[in-house]
């Protein structure tokens, strides 16, 4: 008879709402009460909170992670016959943004370690977007799974070019780059508070992140319609980018507890690596920089073995998630970015990442667990 396992969950946002629901549920009933359900005084508050927590002067709330990168590329006017250089090995939202302007999202192959966009690459991708006669734009580096990219390599290639970098941290609020929040670098940068971010709301939300004054106020009227500060009049192409009031009041809420979850990460990040490196290429994070570990993802030696091990890992209630089994590159609505290139670490990675659950609440015994259905699988 075979025996029965309790399901895991992947990201256990249950065992977060306990501890925090007395503390949400006064902060929605706030809302309820002043009826002020867009750009209420908690979503001003909620900027200014993120702004001490990232050091990061200036702090716009918006609706989602895709649109805060889709409000700065239509203040720097992108559009068809330019090239926007970004990592191929992601999620489908930061090429989306590109295309969707008229853009080419150039893709960039990626370091088979971090993940993140290879700086060396970057350069071979631009070569390529030249000698194809692309205006060469600018670059959005990508965070991937809580990791900070190489920032300062990245933004060296591209200052030679004169181009522009957004930093795409949607999965990296709360991880460190050299000793600076991720959402210090580039020309602005951007972050995601979908529920199943470090950091996220009961719904959608997002945020930019900037320096300059100027930039500023032009991405506020970008984010309401265009609006200008005369409501009659209409100064830029906008969109309906605001952050609900409510999901601020959330947020502002489970900040104060953000710390302490980022600590419990890396706890769970350290016991993983310690038990599995024998068996499986666990992340490598070097010491110039931290990561809030939004996914923990390893690596096997080929599709076949991580496709049963997959198999075995649910077959014991364990859940598993494989993040880009088709990467960007080989989507046929996104194939004329790759520019004819060759993406060896992209493929790769697509063939062999596996990832488990990981969050700011996993049990010790949920974690032996999962490392005890792992090790089982590679004693066979």
């Amino acid at each position: 008879m075979t025996k029965s396992h309790t399901p895991i969950p992947f990201i256990d946002l249950k065992a977060q709402q306990r501890v925090i629901r007395p503390q949400v549920d006064r902060a929605i009933q706030r809302v309820l009460d002043h009826g002020r359900y867009g750009f209420g005084p908690e979503c001003e508050e909620f900027e200014q909170a993120l702004s001490k927590f990232t050091g990061v002067q200036y702090v716009l709330g918006c609706s989602n992670g895709t649109d805060a990168l889709t409000m700065l590329l239509i203040d720097l006017g992108v559009g068809p016959g330019d090239a926007v250089f970004v990592p191929a090995f992601t999620y489908i939202a930061t090429a989306e943004v590109v295309a969707l302007r008229g853009a080419t999202p150039v893709f960039v192959d990626v370091d088979v370690d971090t993940f993140n966009m290879d700086a060396a690459d970057l350069k071979k991708a631009i070569k390529v977007a030249q000698e194809k006669e692309l205006k060469l734009a600018g670059v959005i580096s990508v965070d991937l799974f809580g990791q900070p990219a190489d920032h300062d390599a990245i933004a060296a290639v591209a200052k030679n070019h004169d181009m522009w970098v957004i930093s795409d941290a949607a999965q990296s609020c709360g991880a460190l780059y050299k000793g600076k929040s991720t959402l210090q670098f580039g020309l602005a940068a951007t972050t995601s508070f979908f529920p199943a971010k470090p950091l996220g709301a009961y719904g959608d939300g997002g945020a930019i992140f900037v320096h300059d004054d100027k930039l500023k106020r032009r991405l506020e009227n970008i984010r309401v319609h265009g609006h200008g500060v005369n409501p009659a009049s209409i100064e830029s192409l906008g969109l309906t980018g605001r952050l609900d009031t409510i999901q601020a009041a959330i947020l502002l809420e489970k900040l104060k507890i953000f710390p302490a979850e980022i600590e419990n990460r890396q706890k769970s990040a350290d016991i993983y690596n310690e038990a599995l490196s024998k068996v499986v290429h666990v992340p490598h994070i070097s010491e110039e920089r931290t990561s809030v570990w939004a996914q923990y993802t390893v690596r096997v030696k080929h599709a076949k073995q991580r496709d049963v091990l997959q198999d075995h890992l649910t077959g014991l209630g364990i859940p598993t998630a494989i993040y880009y089994k088709r990467p960007l590159h080989v989507q046929r609505v996104y194939r004329y970015g790759l520019l004819d290139r060759c993406l060896e670490n992209t493929d790769q990675l697509s063939d062999t990442v596996i990832s488990l659950p990981i969050h700011g609440y996993l049990r010790e015994s949920v974690q032996n667990q999962i490392i005890d259905g792992v090790l089982g699988f590679f004693k066979k």
